[in-house]
């Protein structure tokens, strides 16, 4: 084979290899755009379900809306056989059960997190792991029933403690005082609190296992305790997923109906003490929705569903609010 023919043939490979290449390219620009609209199509479909929720709840709710107007959020009076609507007791009844549950659920899950990322023997730490993700796929009647037939009875047994030890504190007293019934406002949160701790848990675990082992062994070598080593390396590092792991679990809270329907007493009332029974939006709905013999009633659960889903929104937006802050600080440390 003389010089012509070598380059000729070499000429025919790399045109070759061209085309092949050419063609790749050519199959992954089509499945980049593929995948770029389909995403994009999935993320709208799911912007307008939730527009269309939002749409239909106002819609359905106008008339209570209409009929009330802004004293439907601020009046206590729950009275279907008078047509006589107000949010404010089950507006209250979401707010405190949920605050109570993040009260217990936000430092339980840290400490449970920080034990399997930085305490707990290698042996323990997958079961222990498994344990906090079985406990989060428990359906939340489950968790109901558990807290009526199982945790009220012993709580109940208890409450004569809480009255004659935190209900003589003055000032906070008065929300430890009332009937030794198990049921009520407090029993709700601590039920919650059980239901979101494995959410929470998880991701913190999952964050305090992925910090750079360089940063905390340099503050293991500097004398550093671990309990320093949480605060000062693994907090502020993770602190944004962190962040966004609480929000979550605040959203379950939230929107949690059937364990805190069975726990939290679906009392229509407003009282200072957390033993005393109450009702929140969710509840209310479940138990009385099948119940609306009027337009006006239905109308009634319906505007509390849109204040919910409002409340639910905010609370997101808060979130994403303090994680872009938190970014941005970040940004401009570094």
């Amino acid at each position: 084979m003389n010089g012509s023919e070598v380059a000729a043939a070499g000429e025919r490979y790399a045109g070759a290899a061209s085309e092949r290449t050419s063609a790749r390219r050519s199959r992954t620009s089509v499945a980049d755009f593929l995948f770029r609209k389909g995403t994009g199509f999935v993320a709208f479909l799911v912007a307008i379900t939730l527009v269309a929720v939002m749409v239909s709840l106002i819609i359905e709710g106008w008339q209570a809306l209409h009929t009330f107007g802004w004293r439907f959020l601020v009046t206590t009076t729950w009275d279907p056989v008078t047509n006589a609507f107000g949010a404010l007791v089950f507006i209250v009844g979401t707010l405190v059960s949920s605050a109570i549950a993040m009260l217990i659920a936000v430092p339980v899950s840290f400490g449970i997190a920080l034990f399997i990322s930085e305490l707990s023997p290698g042996w323990l730490r997958g079961p222990v792991s498994a344990v906090i993700e079985l406990l989060a796929a428990i359906p939340s009647i489950i968790y109901g029933m558990w807290g009526l037939l199982v945790f009220a009875p012993w709580f109940a047994a208890i409450e004569p403690w809480i009255n004659d030890h935190l209900g003589a504190i003055p000032g906070i007293g008065m929300l430890f005082q009332g009937p030794p019934m198990g049921i009520g406002m407090l029993t709700a949160g601590i039920v919650l609190a059980i239901m979101i701790i494995p959410f929470i848990a998880s991701i913190m675990r999952d964050v305090f296992m992925i910090t750079p082992p360089a940063l905390k062994e340099s503050a293991y070598a500097l004398g550093a305790t671990t309990w320093e080593v949480a605060r000062r390396v693994i907090l502020p590092y993770t602190r944004t997923a962190v962040t966004g792991g609480i929000f979550l679990g605040l959203g379950r809270a939230l929107g949690e109906t059937m364990a805190v329907t069975f726990i939290i007493g679906n009392a229509n009332n407003l009282s200072a003490s957390l033993l005393m029974p109450g009702s929140s939006i969710a509840s209310v709905i479940a138990n009385e929705f099948t119940e609306a013999t009027t337009s006006l009633y239905k109308s009634s659960l319906l505007a509390l569903g849109l204040i919910l889903f409002v409340i639910t929104f905010i609370v997101l937006a808060l979130a994403k609010l303090l994680l872009l802050r938190l970014e941005a600080g970040e940004g401009s440390k570094s």
